[in-house]
């Protein structure tokens, strides 16, 4: 009789691969998606969060890092370059090549570090050479900050980007996040 293997939650994963090192990425909106979507660890499934207006769409994969904890008491974020969209709950290896910090104003009044991780799909073919947020065009840069804002502000929160790093310091924040949830 074969032998049955336990489901494993995403949100239980590493956040980084144990043999490649690639960040583990799990994918919850896909690019060019309205809708908004998150997982549901108590359920173990992705539910619709919420729909963008008309015209506006996720510039590119969108998900978080699992076995993370970020400010907002949420996994950290992670926007995915990739060739194709993926799906949502899709596992996707990917370079982290740096990171967005931000501070997001709640709803309440509250400020939160809200940060956005930045990667690349280990797989990619069009984002091969990327190895670093500065590899990336300013204007790509500007407009996925721009996303940012007006997707927060939509929601009635005010997001506000506070600087670019690089990948060694995006390392560290997803270290770090981790750390966090082992607390």
């Amino acid at each position: 009789m074969p032998q049955r293997r336990k489901q494993l939650n995403v949100a239980k994963l590493p956040p980084f691969d144990e043999e490649s090192g690639d960040l583990n990425a799990v994918v919850e909106t896909i690019a060019g998606s309205r809708n908004k979507f998150a997982y549901d660890e108590e359920l173990g499934l992705f539910r619709l969060k919420g729909v963008l207006p008309a015209g506006a769409s996720f510039p590119f994969d969108f998900g978080f890092v699992p076995s993370t904890k970020g400010g907002d008491g949420d996994p950290l974020d992670v926007l995915v370059l990739m060739d194709e969209p993926a799906f949502a709950g899709c596992l996707v290896p990917a370079r982290l090549i740096g990171v967005i910090t931000a501070d997001q104003r709640e709803r309440d009044g509250t400020v939160e570090q809200n940060d956005r991780l930045i990667a690349v799909a280990s797989d990619s073919h069009t984002h091969e050479g990327v190895r670093k947020i500065d590899d990336l065009s300013p204007q790509l840069l500007d407009e996925i900050e721009h996303f940012f804002i007006s997707y927060n502000e939509m929601r009635g929160k005010q997001f506000t980007p506070t600087g670019r790093k690089g990948p060694v310091a995006a390392r560290h924040i997803v270290e770090k996040a981790a750390t966090a949830t082992r607390k």
